[in-house]
């Protein structure tokens, strides 16, 4: 990216985040609240075929996330 392209404070913002090292964002902890939520919903109405697989899906986001964070957190 130019000087010209990018310009007043901005610029140190961008050169910030060319030099971060690369790193998972959490989006698994998100999808994991999300489907956790659906879970519940679908509890609440009656639906336990998709309680159960929602909470099968949260359970495995949640695992993935772990792990992740163990990895980052090591390296």
């Amino acid at each position: 990216m130019t000087d010209a392209v990018v310009s007043g404070g901005s610029y140190a913002v961008v050169k910030s985040l060319q030099l971060m090292p690369l790193q998972f964002s959490g989006d698994f902890l998100e999808w994991a609240l999300f489907f956790f939520i659906l879970a519940i919903v679908a509890a609440a109405i009656g639906a336990q075929g998709v309680a159960g697989i929602s909470m099968t899906v949260a359970k495995w986001f949640i695992i993935i996330f772990v792990v992740l964070a163990v990895i980052s957190l090591l390296l």
